[in-house]
């Protein structure tokens, strides 16, 4: 458990290992990171139970990355739990590297899946979820997807299956930031009511801002102890790009390329408005 300045300090270092990754490159999913930090800094630095040490212990709660190309902001995270190393960074992308693109169980230590397909983490998460129920394992399962993952079947039948087999180790984190490669996310395919046919599916529904550190606390802690035998799901509206102001007023952020001074820039507006006691 951390209290919400402590948290805010890793939502903060957080944004900054994905600038600098992105940095190495000159491009990548920039925009998700800043947007999903808070909900990272969450979900690693509070809600989660693992050991940095041994990154497949079997009482670890999973993380399932279904939206791979948020992986940028995964191994943000992963260096923030301890993990990866901060130095690794530097590697990110290029060849050899434990940190591809997208994001690759194979690869990458504490990654439980290999993403880039979607609409593929919340079924293998239910099969998780299944398996640690049979052996008795209290773990926790969280699907980490976006919400262009909504466009896809195979999510609204594994929101089936898991509400049938009753999962309540099951916690699904949508990043709702209407953004997808083709367009706004609901205009390409549009999903609303969006809680209330998570409840129709037979979910446990939150709705909050996820960017707003106590909300997003709040909707964890209350997930995580829910006393009922049904899946949960969080609602998270984010801000592509949050933290940095030109990158969150571009139209098209949903990859980002940028001239070489512009990162230094983006480093500094994040700088500009760290929380008190950052080292």
């Amino acid at each position: 458990m951390s209290d919400l300045s402590t948290l805010r300090q890793s939502a903060y270092r957080i944004r900054r290992f994905a600038l600098r990754m992105g940095e190495v490159q000159g491009q990548g999913y920039i925009g998700q990171a800043l947007g999903w930090a808070d909900v990272l800094a969450v979900a690693y630095k509070h809600a989660m139970t693992y050991k940095p040490e041994d990154p497949e212990w079997e009482g670890r709660d999973r993380f399932l990355l279904s939206h791979g190309h948020y992986a940028i902001a995964a191994y943000a995270a992963l260096i923030e739990a301890g993990i990866i190393s901060e130095e690794e960074l530097e590697t990110y992308g290029s060849d050899d590297s434990r940190l591809p693109m997208s994001g690759m169980v194979t690869y990458t230590p504490g990654m439980e899946m290999s993403g880039g397909s979607l609409g593929q983490g919340l079924p293998i998460a239910v099969g998780m979820a299944l398996g640690l129920r049979l052996k008795n394992n209290p773990a926790f399962v969280y699907n980490s997807m976006s919400d262009g993952e909504l466009d896809e079947g195979s999510t609204w039948e594994a929101a089936m299956g898991a509400a049938h087999h009753k999962l309540s180790n099951l916690i699904c984190l949508i990043d709702i930031n209407n953004q997808q490669a083709d367009g706004p996310s609901g205009k390409i395919m549009g999903f609303e009511p969006l809680a209330d046919k998570w409840a129709a599916f037979g979910w446990h529904v939150q709705r909050v801002d996820g960017n707003d550190m106590p909300a997003v606390i709040a909707a964890f802690d209350a997930a995580r102890a829910l006393n009922e035998d049904k899946p949960r799901v969080i609602l998270f509206d984010t801000l592509m790009g949050k933290g940095v102001p030109f990158l969150e007023t571009r139209d098209k952020n949903h990859f980002i390329r940028v001239d070489p001074p512009e990162w230094q820039q983006a480093i500094e507006h994040v700088d500009s408005t760290q929380p008190e006691g950052v080292l």
